[in-house]
């Protein structure tokens, strides 16, 4: 850090302390919910989200030929191919914004290039199967197909828009990528690699795997027996590193591992803290801005409206499936439908907490492109829909 950000930091801690209104009682509530939603996200995600996710980072970044990404998602690999390939991996992880954070850094700094690393980041938390599902039965199956039609194709364009914003330097970074690596000998065969990889994937889908609403529904069966699938992962994962991994290639996917935990973790948790004290836990009135506000700003169908809704989104935090009850509350306070779709488009892709981790992974100008394009485009997406629904 320079000198000038050191002062800059100082003297913004000490206008904080200074000017804070501490005694307030919408200042007081707003602190104490931050950390409130910062005990909540640990309890919820870190564990069961989060560390299976860090693990399979570090995997990436040891076990998966930098060939493998290179041919499959690099700069130089078919468009189709690539695409194809981020969009619907990140359909079936079906994680939030936050748990897929290490995977992106981990394909990205493999080798994947800007475009198929960015749709990868876009479709984990948008493209959710039962988010989608859900948000059809309970606010509409219109919502429900605009929000499938527009998650599916704003993975790919958002993509495709910042590999060509940033072309220059995506070819600059492949040019330099190649012939740096020689991937070391192993023990496995590609095969075993790629069974390994499942596994860890198999062991974060199914812990972090939620209850629907529905009370009998296929989703709720695998919910009931989804600690046992854990259980059964977990001990063919010990097989797998005892009989397929030489010790120094278990160290050093631990210490991958807790590399990613380190550099994202502290940035997470401050985001955490942050959208906390802004906005409150999710269905809670208790953030410096009153939801009161929110839905005043969001109702028919306006460009404002809509540019506010995705706005929003964009910054605060929605745990997986959360999203649908609150703006089930916000429709039911008048939010237009155009607004309720730029929320849906949105907030499930980006967090504050997510920005901060992202801008450390790809840089200022990148990370801002990024949430520019997610805002400005579920935003239109909002208005041409809200102008069709009514």
């Amino acid at each position: 850090m320079k000198e000038w950000q050191k002062f800059i930091l100082m003297l913004l801690v000490f206008l904080a302390a200074y000017l804070t209104p501490f005694g307030s009682p919408r200042v007081d509530t707003a602190i104490l919910e931050a950390f409130r939603m910062l005990q909540e996200y640990a309890r919820e995600h870190v564990l069961f989200c989060l560390v299976p996710a860090f693990f399979i980072a570090g995997a990436i970044a040891n076990f998966i030929s930098q060939g493998a990404v290179m041919r499959y998602l690099g700069p130089g690999a078919r468009r189709v191919t690539a695409y194809s390939v981020a969009s619907v991996s990140g359909a079936v992880l079906a994680v939030c914004s936050c748990t897929v954070l290490p995977l992106f850094s981990g394909i990205y700094r493999r080798g994947a290039g800007l475009g198929p690393a960015v749709t990868f980041l876009y479709s984990g938390p948008a493209i959710n199967i039962l988010a989608i599902i859900l948000t059809a039965r309970v606010l509409g199956w219109r919502l429900g197909a605009a929000r499938a039609v527009g998650a599916v194709l704003f993975a790919v364009v958002i993509g495709l828009l910042m590999a060509l914003f940033f072309r220059r330097e995506e070819e600059d970074r492949a040019a330099r990528s190649v012939g740096l690596e020689i991937d070391a000998a192993t023990r496995r065969t590609p095969g075993q690699t790629g069974l390994f990889m499942l596994v860890l994937t198999g062991i974060l889908v199914f812990a972090a795997w939620g209850r629907s609403a529905e009370p009998v529904s296929l989703w709720n069966t695998v919910f009931a027996v989804k600690w046992y699938l854990v259980a059964g992962l977990l001990l063919i994962l010990v097989f797998m590193l005892k009989r397929w991994f030489w010790p120094e290639e278990r160290v050093t996917w631990l210490e991958a591992t807790w590399t990613f935990a380190k550099q994202i973790l502290p940035l997470l948790f401050a985001g955490v803290m942050a959208a906390g004290a802004l906005m409150g836990r999710p269905g809670t009135d208790a953030g410096l801005i009153p939801s009161t506000y929110v839905a005043d700003w969001v109702g028919g169908n306006s460009l404002p409206a809509n540019l506010v809704a995705a706005i929003v989104g964009a910054f605060m935090y929605f745990a997986t499936l959360t999203e649908i009850p609150i703006l089930q509350g916000l429709l039911g306070s008048g939010m237009g439908q155009g607004p309720a779709l730029a929320l849906l488009l949105a907030g499930p892709a980006l967090s504050l907490p997510n920005m901060l981790v992202i801008r450390s992974v790809l840089g200022t100008k990148k990370t801002l492109v990024f949430i520019v394009l997610v805002i400005v485009m579920s935003a239109t997406a909002g208005l041409l829909y809200g102008s069709l629904a009514a």
